[in-house]
């Protein structure tokens, strides 16, 4: 059973910025909208028939996502935006009439974390994606709105998320539970409530922690 994380935060807080130190051979990033990275990243290729070593995939369909992270041999995937699984998906069938979209949509996404969980056992998938402050004034990870959230709780079916937090222009990642988010960690697994926001050095502590033998 592979271990999938949950990275939530605004945009600008220090998501994909959390990859800088990861060294892209051993990588696959699954891009949900292609942009280029927030960080020199002279070493990440997009993967092609001319680059078939190329670190990054870009699809926001949820059954090619499936397929890649199914075929992959590298241990770190990233999924990057992605809670543009669930909006893009939506605005293209934004014609259609009645509900049946958002349970088809809440089914794949529910799919993709599914799969994200049953990769092998020193596979570590790390899932970034925007967050939402629900009636409650709880911060979540954004989706598309109650229909969707009445289906699937999406913090629900991971055992480690973390949160972004910038203080005094220093970026980091919040580690446990404030009372008003969906914060989580294993005990023990981290010392203190706010880390580096280095993806490369959570990783490590996760393999660490759950005793992984890593052979990228």
């Amino acid at each position: 059973m592979s271990i999938a994380t949950l990275i939530l935060g605004q945009s600008g807080t220090g998501k994909s910025t959390s990859m800088r130190n990861i060294d892209p051979a051993d990588v696959l990033l699954i891009q949900t909208i292609r942009k280029p990275l927030p960080f020199k990243a002279s070493g990440w290729k997009v993967a092609s028939k001319e680059t078939p070593q190329g670190s990054i995939f870009q699809t926001d369909d949820w059954s090619k996502m499936i397929a890649v992270m199914t075929r992959t041999k590298r241990k770190v995937i990233v999924i990057d935006d992605f809670q543009y699984l669930l909006a893009n998906e939506f605005m293209k069938r934004s014609d259609e009439r009645g509900f049946d979209k958002f349970t088809d949509i809440g089914k794949h996404a529910w799919s993709v974390l599914t799969a994200a969980g049953e990769l092998p056992d020193d596979v570590r998938v790390y899932i970034l994606s925007h967050t939402e402050e629900d009636q409650a004034g709880t911060t979540k990870m954004k989706t598309i709105g109650k229909m969707l959230d009445e289906k699937i709780t999406i913090e629900g079916m991971v055992t480690i998320v973390l949160r972004t937090a910038v203080l005094d222009g220093q970026y980091y990642f919040t580690t446990r539970n404030n009372g008003r988010d969906t914060v989580k960690s294993p005990m023990g697994l981290f010392d203190h409530d706010m880390i580096d926001n280095d993806l490369a050095a959570v990783d490590q502590r996760i393999c660490e922690f759950y005793d992984l033998t890593v052979t990228n």
